[in-house]
């Protein structure tokens, strides 16, 4: 397999798991037959935990779909442990759904908060498998290696999660904000990737791009 075809079918999978998310806001009935009525509106307050829940989750598949897609830039040739490495990764990406609607159905509650992050943490996890695995395949010189160094904006993740899971024996708010956190530290944007490649294969670059 090429790692084209590996890139398209894991794009078809996040798609879909972005697909389910947006199924899951159902729209609030409207019984006024009115232009604009203030009740229709209010309907919509109810609705709130269940939104924000999508957005954060939506940021976080974003997020892995980007760092998905710069990723598979530096492989070369796709083995059958990468292959493994890839639907290890994709199988905790589509339980997200699952503990988003939890979470947005329940207004937060410490349980699927928890088991939220326990899902976030499991795919932070497989996503560094991922990542080692193509590195173990690139040799000592690996790309991919020199891009991500030593890594820090994973291990704080992976902490983050744990300490956000730990939280929700006292708080889930502070879980909460744990998990925000990590999504706006990798919401910066990360250039590692790119840089790396530009630098050993300049005819790469409008790829990249």
């Amino acid at each position: 397999m090429n790692r084209t075809r590996l890139e398209a079918f894991s794009d078809g999978v996040i798609a879909i798991i972005i697909t389910i998310m947006v199924l899951e806001l159902h729209a609030p009935h409207t019984s006024s037959a009115r232009v604009l009525s203030l009740a229709d509106l209010q309907s919509l307050r109810g609705l709130w935990p269940v939104f924000v829940s999508y957005i954060l989750s939506y940021v976080y598949v974003g997020i892995y779909w980007t760092n998905h897609h710069h990723m598979l830039h530096t492989v070369r040739r796709v083995t059958g442990s990468i292959l493994w490495a890839n639907l290890h990764l994709l199988f905790w990406l589509s339980l997200v759904p699952f503990v988003t609607a939890w979470i947005g159905q329940n207004h937060f509650a410490p349980t699927p908060m928890a088991v939220y992050g326990f899902v976030l943490l499991m795919a932070a996890i497989a996503y560094t498998i991922l990542q080692h695995t193509i590195i173990a395949d690139q040799g000592p010189n690996s790309v991919l290696r020199a891009a991500v160094k030593a890594d820090w904006k994973g291990k704080v993740s992976v902490a983050c999660y744990l300490v956000g899971i730990l939280c929700c024996l006292v708080s889930a708010w502070i879980a909460g904000v744990l998990y925000v956190t990590v999504a706006m530290l990798w919401l910066i944007p990360d250039r590692r990737i790119e840089h790396e490649i530009r630098r050993h294969e300049p005819s790469t670059e409008a790829e990249v791009k």
